[in-house]
């Protein structure tokens, strides 16, 4: 990536973005790791992967923090390159550890029987590692004819995601209280929303050329990343520790794992 000279202003706004990004990954894993305590043994893996998964994105962002920092100096008020590579790679390493955790723990918080789980969870597995190789090698291709194709091909596999979450996962759970349809709705429409982004960021260099924008395009993608991995990490994360407890309470069971019985009981 060719970077641009910035403003203090452009400059500051994806330091602070960064930034934020780092302190709400670490705040969930704190939030996650203690809400364990709160959920009986049978959720616990769910909120282990969501710990996982904000955990490995702190880190990573840590990383491209600095990195981001060591890219840029202060010259008569403007932000210039270094010319040390801002090493926006890191995202790539990230969601292939966490992009595969995050489809995981939504079919280990459902409960489902094992074989249906077994089954899901691999599929899913395999199509986000092969969504992420392709798109990075087009990410990383010299010309936009080459991005193009790659992108299109990766988009096979982040279609059949999309089936598989809102076609099989809504089948299998046909038997779930309303509360708990209800949330794996809602968790299901907050990855659509966050990882589209995805996508729409990956093609602007297709439609605008490689250097669109200018200033405004690399911050609008730090920006739009940031965002989209604070809501897809620890929103996501919430949501499932919120299905976790609602498949608790509609079967009236404790963190301990007793059942409590019903009025009716």
């Amino acid at each position: 990536m060719e970077l641009p000279t910035l403003t203090l202003g452009q400059y500051s706004l994806v330091y602070n973005m960064l930034s934020l990004a780092i302190a709400a990954m670490v705040a969930s894993f704190a939030f996650f790791t203690m809400a364990r305590a709160q959920v009986s043994a049978r959720f616990r893996p769910a909120l282990v992967m969501s710990s996982l998964v904000v955990g490995i994105a702190g880190y990573h962002y840590f990383r491209i923090f600095e990195s981001w920092g060591h890219a840029f100096s202060l010259q008569n008020g403007a932000y210039v390159p270094t010319g040390e590579p801002f090493n926006d790679g890191y995202r790539y390493v990230d969601w292939l550890l966490t992009v595969p955790l995050l489809v995981a723990e939504l079919v280990a918080v459902l409960q489902l029987p094992k074989a249906i789980r077994g089954s899901i969870t691999t599929r899913l597995i395999i199509a986000t590692v092969l969504m992420l190789v392709t798109g990075y090698v087009g990410e990383v291709a010299g010309d936009m004819g080459t991005r193009n194709i790659w992108g299109i091909v990766s988009s096979v596999p982040f279609a059949y995601i999309l089936y598989v979450l809102f076609v099989e996962l809504k089948r299998a759970s046909e038997r779930e209280s309303g509360e708990v349809k209800h949330k794996l709705l809602m968790t299901q429409l907050l990855l659509l929303g966050t990882w589209g982004f995805y996508p729409i960021t990956y093609g602007l260099p297709v439609w605008f050329g490689a250097d669109f924008l200018g200033a405004t395009g690399v911050i609008a993608i730090q920006v739009g990343y940031s965002i989209a991995d604070i809501t897809a990490k620890c929103g996501y994360g919430l949501m499932i520790y919120s299905i976790a407890r609602a498949k608790m309470d509609a079967e009236g069971e404790t963190a301990t794992g007793a059942i409590v019985p019903g009025p009716a009981e």
